[in-house]
This record gives structure tokens, C-alpha cells and sequence, in this order.
């Protein structure tokens, strides 16, 4: 079984697990009293980065890196994110922190609230506005969703360099196919069931995209009502929520080895935001959406109240695949057997807003 680095970012600070020789131990808290929206581990060089977007209640939101797991952290003098004078916004919150493909050394993305992507060309340490995105000529009708305005969702494609693909929420998924100079609304079939015109070409309320391990064009999302299939590359998507409790929910993540394989979290609905049927249970499909089966043996049997939020449910890069999520009753649960098997690794954390994890 290969050694594993877990990161759990909570609204009081960071917690890191490691798994050597089978066995689980958590180190204490990193950033305590700063809620960690966001964390990516970067394997792309010689030793891995850790990559975390901490915010401050005192000293606001900051980006901080680790070349030593965790152990030591480095903060940058001057912000690593920081909207340009001329566009009137300040940052919120870094939502998202996402290594690009190894065709692209040294570059991060950063999504933000409000709702921008960044580009880091240095491994993480200092950022740049994409400006075309920002700018966008749609971006005066985009409403911020119940979570705020994010860019909170970033694919990239180990093919090509100059693909990107975006979730803001609320305004649907973007796309570039020349490294962020232009962008196109590609939500075709999503639909928003809040707005009078359920199908528009943008204001969808994306929650989350995942990639196919196998066929790189396949995408998996997870809307605000509704789960989708895209098989070009996000131009176009085909509901596959049959055979769910829900369609609503706020989490997906793709098997990193086996094509056609997906897990989601179903929660009861938007306005009863806890499990589907109060229980505790992944889905998988293993036929890109056309079955799904639950994955529940080691997870609580009885009512439960958990919800896991659009980052809190990952997979490592295992084989079998380690599977992840973290909750809002401060527990973290983790399979080892591609979802078959579950055990519970913590509880009583303040609430779960990411897990990352890799093998190291």
C-alpha cells in the first residue's frame, strides 16, 4: 500500500494526514483560525508543493506554499494574489489552486472570488489576472450564487497547453482553447431550473467538474440540480442523473485510472441541504453515468447529516485509487479499494471545506 499525503482544509485551519505502511497519522493543525478554502499538491517537480489559499478573519486572504509536506510553510512578501488597481476589486477568497498539466512546468492557476482566474507562471508564488476572462462581455449579467461569485472549478488538459476550462458560479461553465486570450459560455443542455429561461447560453449554477481518466474529453459536472456528461470537451452535455436519490449535490470527482468512472455525493435537495435520504453514502458509476451503484460499507448506517461540499470529495492517485471526502460534522472518511470499503480517519474537525490527496 504506498505512502499517502492527505490535506483537509477546515474552516479553522489545515490538517494533514499521512499514510505509511497502512497506518493513518494526522499532524496538528496548520493555520489555525484561518478558514482553508483551498489546497493543491503539486507532484510535477523533484519534491512535491503544497499549495494552500488560507483567509484571515485579521490579516484577509493569502496563498502560502510548502516544498517540505507541510512541515514549513512559506508566505510571499508582497501578495501572491492581488486584482490590479484599475479594476476596482480586491480579493475575497482564493477558491481554487490548480496545478496545470507537466507540458506546462511551473504553472498554477488560482480561482477567486469575485470570480477571476489567475495564472502563475513561478510554481505558485506570484499571480497574474487573465484579463479576457475578467473582462468578458457577459460578466455584467453574471449573479453571484448563495456561496458568493467564484471561479471556483479549473481543467486543464495534459493534450494541450492552451485549453482551460472554467466553472463560475453563478454563470456557468467557460472555455479557451488558446490559453486564456479568449472564452466562450459552454453550458449547451445544462440547465438552471431557477431562472425563467431553464437553458440559457450562461447563468447556469455549475458546482463542480471533473475529468475522465481515460477519454479526456469526457467531463463530468455537477450542477445545482442536475448531473451532466459532456463528450466534447464540455461544447455540449447530456444529463446522466438517473439512478440517483438526487441530482442535487455539490461534489464530483473521477476515478484517476479508470475510464468511465465517477463518484458523487447526493444531497436531498437545495432547500434540505443534507444527505439524500439522511444517509451517508457515495455513488459510483463505472459506464460514464449510465448506472450508478452506492457505496456505503464501513460509512454510518443510521440518519445522517454530513454535507460535503463541491471540494471536499477527491480521489489520490493510487491504483487501487484512494477515495476521500470530508464533511460538515467534521469527519473524513477515506476508501483504499476505489470507493468498495470506507473507514473513518477523523472526526470532530471544524467543518470540511476540501480534501486533497496524492501518493508521495
Amino acid at each position: 500500500m504506498p505512502d499517502v499525503l492527505l490535506t483537509v482544509g477546515t474552516r479553522k485551519g489545515l490538517f494533514i494526514g499521512r499514510r505509511h505502511d497502512g497506518r493513518w497519522e494526522f499532524d496538528d493543525p496548520a493555520f489555525p483560525a484561518q478558514a482553508v478554502y483551498s489546497v493543491a499538491i503539486d507532484t510535477r517537480g523533484p519534491v512535491p508543493r503544497l499549495l494552500v489559499g488560507g483567509d484571515s478573519a485579521h490579516w484577509g486572504p493569502s496563498v502560502f506554499h510548502s516544498d517540505d509536506l507541510g512541515r514549513t510553510w512559506t508566505e510571499p512578501a508582497r501578495p501572491a494574489v492581488k486584482f490590479p488597481e484599475d479594476t476596482g476589486a480586491s480579493l475575497e477568497r482564493v477558491w481554487q489552486l490548480h496545478p496545470a498539466p507537466g507540458h506546462a512546468p511551473g504553472v498554477v492557476y488560482a480561482g477567486t472570488e469575485p470570480a477571476a482566474l489567475f495564472r502563475s507562471a513561478d510554481g505558485g508564488e506570484s499571480f497574474e489576472l487573465v484579463r479576457p476572462l475578467w473582462e468578458h462581455p457577459t460578466r455584467s449579467q453574471w449573479v453571484p450564487g448563495g456561496g458568493g461569485e467564484a471561479v471556483h472549478t479549473v481543467v486543464t488538459d495534459r493534450r494541450d497547453p492552451d485549453a482551460l476550462t472554467v466553472a463560475v458560479s453563478t454563470a456557468g461553465v467557460f472555455r479557451s482553447r488558446d490559453g486564456g486570450a479568449a472564452w466562450e459560455p459552454s453550458n449547451k443542455g445544462v440547465s438552471a431550473v431557477f431562472l425563467p429561461d431553464q437553458h440559457p447560453e450562461f447563468g447556469q449554477c455549475v458546482h463542480k467538474i471533473a475529468q475522465d481518466a481515460g477519454d479526456l474529453d469526457r467531463l463530468y459536472l455537477q450542477n445545482h440540480w442536475g448531473v451532466f456528461r459532456s463528450d466534447d470537451a464540455g461544447a455540449s452535455w447530456t444529463d446522466i442523473g438517473a439512478g440517483l436519490p438526487s441530482d442535487f449535490g455539490f461534489a464530483v470527482a473521477a476515478h484517476p485510472h479508470r475510464p468511465d468512472t465517477a463518484y458523487v455525493f447526493p444531497i436531498t435537495a437545495d432547500s434540505d441541504r443534507v444527505p439524500a435520504g439522511r444517509r451517508c453514502r457515495v455513488f459510483r458509476t463505472t459506464d460514464a453515468g449510465a448506472s450508478w451503484e452506492p457505496l456505503s460499507r464501513g460509512l454510518p448506517e443510521g440518519d445522517h447529516y454530513g454535507t460535503v461540499l463541491r471540494d471536499a470529495l477527491c480521489t489520490d492517485d493510487a491504483d487501487p485509487a484512494g477515495v476521500y471526502f470530508g464533511n460538515r460534522n467534521g469527519e473524513v472518511y477515506a476508501s483504499a479499494d476505489d470507493g468498495d470499503s470506507w473507514q473513518l480517519l477523523a472526526d470532530h474537525l471544524p467543518d470540511v471545506l476540501c480534501v486533497r490527496a496524492a501518493v508521495v
